[in-house]
């Protein structure tokens, strides 16, 4: 893509959740929802190739849909209220305005497009859509918590759980595992987000983080299969190495700093007196850790056939990649500052 045409769609994008940010109208929130979803679509389609085409214009329709419903709810909700305030909504249109962000984010069972268009995207695009696009909608979600029907959240939160980690067992193509690994985490925020809605913002910031760490690594790998991530090892083992540390920190294991949001999420719903909804989740979390485990193996335990004895790096050009490697520590690390991270 032209620089120049890309560096207007990237600040398209920081200007329109900037706006969404920044708003305490509904009009102005659905303006910042609309120019996210106009700046990426070009972003997705560069590639001239059937299946990206296929996946921008199933993510238009889904987003076009969902910000149809942004706007209907908040036009019913100055209908009864006369207000546009973002924190004033009655129950009506509440319910309808959380579906329509949670369709946005991907959750289930509104989640039949993400697995799809990430499939159909280049890894760089994959990246922005399950980081930079989520910010706007879970912020709104974020800031009208304590409205928010908390039997919604729960039914929802519970089924995105189990379909992150039911959905991903049967993949080969890592794209569609992160399709569905983000589905399992806003499962999380979302389970959470009425009890305690500081802890699905911390939960949301570590998934940035160790998102964003996954991406850089398979962007740096060049790898989107299974077949290809078997070969990694050859072409760069210490990024090898840490890309397995960082799944297992997605997964949720100690001492990574996955595990720092699961830990007090499953604490928070147990001061809740929601015993069985925390062991249903953690139950549920197991199907997750089985593809996550599946990737870690074939990465540094298997030998794929072919390899060459050499011990000299043929295949990429060494370079230095300083933003990998600070998103790496702090993906692997961030569990002992748990305490003065949830302070600020």
């Amino acid at each position: 893509m032209n620089p120049l045409a890309l560096t207007i769609f990237l600040l398209s994008l920081a200007i329109g959740t900037t706006i969404t940010l920044s708003s305490y109208h509904w009009l102005l929130a659905w303006i910042g929802l609309e120019i996210n979803t106009l700046a990426i679509i070009p972003m997705m389609a560069m590639m001239p190739h059937p299946r990206a085409i296929e996946a921008a214009t199933k993510y238009f329709l889904t987003q076009a849909a969902a910000s149809a419903l942004v706007l209907f709810s908040s036009l019913i909700n100055a209908w009864q209220t006369g207000e546009w305030t973002i924190c004033a909504l009655t129950d009506l249109p509440m319910n309808a305005l959380s579906i329509a962000l949670m369709m946005k984010l991907g959750l289930a069972p509104m989640h039949f497009w993400m697995p799809e268009v990430m499939q159909g995207t280049p890894l760089p695009t994959n990246l922005i859509l399950s980081t930079w696009q989520k910010i706007a909608p879970m912020t709104l979600l974020l800031q009208t918590s304590h409205l928010i029907n908390l039997n919604l959240t729960i039914i929802l939160g519970l089924t995105s759980i189990l379909v992150g980690g039911w959905g991903g067992i049967g993949q080969t193509q890592i794209r569609k595992i992160m399709a569905f690994s983000s589905i399992g985490h806003l499962g999380w925020m979302i389970i959470i987000l009425k009890f305690n809605p500081l802890l699905s913002l911390f939960n949301f910031s570590l998934y940035i983080i160790m998102t964003t760490a996954v991406f850089l690594a398979l962007i740096t790998l060049n790898t989107t299969k299974m077949l290809e991530i078997s070969t990694s090892w050859h072409k760069t083992p210490a990024l090898t190495t840490s890309t397995m540390l960082m799944l297992l920190s997605l997964a949720g294991l100690p001492p990574l700093t996955g595990f720092a949001p699961k830990l007090l999420i499953t604490l928070e719903l147990i001061k809740q007196n929601m015993i069985l909804l925390a062991t249903v989740i953690m139950i549920a979390s197991l199907l997750a850790l089985f593809f996550y485990l599946r990737l870690t193996y074939i990465m540094t335990l298997t030998l794929p056939p072919n390899t060459s004895n050499s011990l000299a790096v043929w295949r990429m050009t060494k370079k230095s990649y300083s933003t990998t490697a600070l998103m790496n520590t702090l993906t692997l690390t961030l569990l002992p500052l748990t305490p003065t991270l949830l302070i600020f």
